[in-house]
C-alpha cells in the first residue's frame, strides 16, 4: 500500500504541531509527511523574542521548542530554508525553492497544511528599509536588533507602534541602557484596550522614565551619509535615534493562498471551518496567524496572531489528518502583556466592539488590590468590565495593574466561553488566601458593581 502523502507549509508553532501529531497517529508506512520551513529554525517561541533582546532570557536556543533533526528523528521530512512558491490545487502539488542552491522543485500531496504565519506590517515610507530599523517577527530578526544595537552610535532607540510588542520592546530597549521614545498613532498605548484603561499604561510607561507620544504617525525615517538611521519623523516633529523597532502589528501571510483561490476573511486571514479545514476544500487545512477564527463573544471572524491558538490549531489538524477528530470553535480574545512591572491584561470586547456588533451595554471600573490591603506587598489594580443591557451577559474585561493582576483576567475568559451573567459571575467559588487575595477578588468586585449599575438601568 502506498502511503498518503502531506505536506506541510511552515515550519513554526501550527505547522510542526499538525505535522507531530499526525505522525504521532499513524506511522511513516502510513502517512509521509514534508515540511517546508523558509527560515533557519523551527518550532520557536516568537512571543519570547522581547524578553530575550532584554536579557530576561539568556540564549536564542532557550526559545527553540524542538529543532530540525529532532523532527527528523519522528520520521518528517523537514526542508529547511525552503520556500514554497506555488499551490497547484487541481495537480495536488507545490512548487518550493531552495533559497540556498536556487535550485526549485515539485512535490505531490494528498493532504496539505497551510501553516505561513503572518508577515509583520512595514509601511511604504521613505527610510524604511534604512540600517538600523528593526522588525521582530522571527528570531533572525531578534538576533539583527542585537547586532546593531552592537553598532550603534548612541544610546536612543524610538518604537514605533504601542501595541503588545511596542511595549514589549520598549521594556527590552529600557533594559539595554536606552533613552527610549514610543510613537503611537492612536489615542493611547495598547489600542486592545479601551483609551481610558490605556491611560493606566501610559502613565506608567512615563513613570518607567519610557516617553510615549500619542497621535505621532510616522511620515519617514531619516539616514546618515552612511545609510544609517539618524531619526524618525512626524507631522509635527523629529525624534533622534540610533535604533528603530517596529512594533506596528502584523497581516496574515496568504499570498500563497490568495493566489489560487483560497477563501479569506474580512481581515485577510484564511476561512477555515471547526476541524481547521479550508472552506471548500477537503484535502487542505489552515492554522495559526494566517487564518482568522471566531469571536464566541462578537459572533464574527477576527484575526488574532497568538501562539497559544496556532498550537491549539497544529494539534487539531494533525488528529484530524491522522485519522482522529478535533474541533476548534472559536475564542474570546484573550491576551495578557507587562512593561517592567506593569502587567496588562484583556479580553472579550471593548466598547468600540460591542458597538461595532451592535450590543447595548453598561460598564463599570473599580480599583482594588492584588492582595488583601493589609498583607505586605498589596499593590493596586484597575478592573473594567463591561456587561450587555438587559441580559447581563459579561462581555468583556480590561485589567491593568501589579502583583499578579494579568492572570486574573483567566477567570473572566472561562465566564465569556460559558456565556456567563456578571450576576451569576458574582457566585463564583475563586480561591481566597490574604497572600494572594482581598475576600472579594477584585474581578468579583466588578461583577458586583457591574450587577448594581445594571439594576440602576432597570435591566436586571
Amino acid at each position: 500500500m502506498t502511503a498518503e502523502r502531506l505536506v506541510v507549509i511552515g515550519g513554526d508553532a501550527a505547522g510542526m504541531s499538525a505535522a507531530s501529531q499526525a505522525r504521532r497517529l499513524r506511522g511513516p508506512d502510513e502517512l509521509s509527511i514534508t515540511a517546508f520551513e523558509r527560515g533557519h529554525f523551527t518550532s520557536y517561541s516568537a512571543c519570547g523574542i522581547p524578553y530575550w533582546v532584554g536579557g530576561d532570557v539568556e540564549r536564542r536556543d532557550d526559545l527553540i521548542a524542538r529543532g530540525p533533526e529532532e523532527h527528523r528523528a519522528r520520521a518528517i521530512d523537514l526542508r529547511m530554508r525552503t520556500e514554497v512558491t506555488e499551490i497547484d490545487v487541481a495537480g495536488q502539488r507545490v512548487r518550493a525553492l531552495d533559497r540556498d542552491s536556487g535550485e526549485t522543485s515539485w512535490t505531490g500531496f494528498d493532504k496539505l497544511v497551510i501553516a505561513t504565519g503572518a508577515r509583520p506590517v512595514r509601511p511604504a515610507l521613505p527610510g524604511m528599509d534604512a540600517a538600523g530599523v528593526h522588525g521582530v517577527q522571527t528570531l533572525d530578526d531578534g538576533q539583527a536588533l542585537l547586532d546593531s544595537l552592537d553598532r550603534a552610535a548612541g544610546r536612543r532607540a524610538v518604537v514605533v507602534g504601542a501595541g503588545y510588542i511596542g511595549v514589549e520592546m520598549a521594556e527590552a530597549m529600557l533594559k539595554r541602557g536606552f533613552e527610549v521614545t514610543v510613537l503611537n498613532r492612536g489615542e493611547q498605548p495598547m489600542a486592545t484596550l479601551d483609551p481610558d484603561m490605556g491611560r493606566l499604561v501610559h502613565d506608567a510607561m512615563d513613570g518607567l522614565g519610557i516617553t510615549t507620544v500619542n497621535r505621532a504617525a510616522v511620515t519617514a525615517i531619516r539616514t546618515g551619509p552612511d545609510g544609517r538611521v539618524r531619526a524618525v519623523e512626524t507631522a509635527d516633529a523629529s525624534y533622534p535615534a540610533d535604533v528603530v523597532v517596529l512594533g506596528i502589528g502584523v497581516e496574515p501571510e496568504t499570498a500563497l493562498a490568495r493566489a489560487v483561490g483560497l477563501p479569506v476573511g474580512p481581515h485577510g486571514g484564511l476561512l477555515t471551518d471547526l476541524s481547521m479545514r479550508v472552506v471548500g476544500h477537503d484535502n487542505i487545512w489552515a492554522g495559526g496567524d494566517c487564518v482568522e477564527v471566531l469571536d464566541l463573544v462578537a459572533g464574527r471572524t477576527r484575526h488574532i496572531a497568538l501562539g497559544t491558538h496556532a498550537n491549539k490549531h497544529g494539534q487539531i489538524i494533525g488528529s484530524n489528518v491522522g485519522g482522529g477528530y478535533g474541533t476548534f470553535p472559536g475564542v474570546v480574545g484573550t491576551a495578557v502583556s507587562k512593561v517592567c512591572d506593569l502587567e496588562i491584561a484583556r479580553t472579550g470586547l471593548r466598547e468600540k466592539d460591542a458597538r461595532a456588533v451592535g450590543l447595548r451595554f453598561v460598564t463599570t471600573t473599580i480599583e482594588s488590590t492584588g492582595r488583601a490591603g493589609y498583607y505586605p506587598g498589596a499593590r493596586p489594580m484597575t478592573v473594567k468590565m463591561i456587561a450587555e443591557y438587559r441580559t447581563g451577559r459579561l462581555l468583556g474585561v480590561q485589567i491593568v495593574g501589579r502583583d499578579g493582576a494579568a492572570k486574573r483576567v483567566d477567570v473572566a475568559a472561562v465566564a465569556l466561553t460559558a456565556g456567563m451573567t456578571v450576576e451569576q459571575m458574582t457566585s463564583l467559588d475563586l480561591g481566597y488566601a490574604p497572600p494572594f487575595s482581598p475576600v472579594w477578588d477584585p474581578v468579583l468586585v466588578a461583577a458586583r458593581k457591574t450587577v448594581t449599575a445594571l439594576r440602576k438601568a432597570g435591566t436586571a
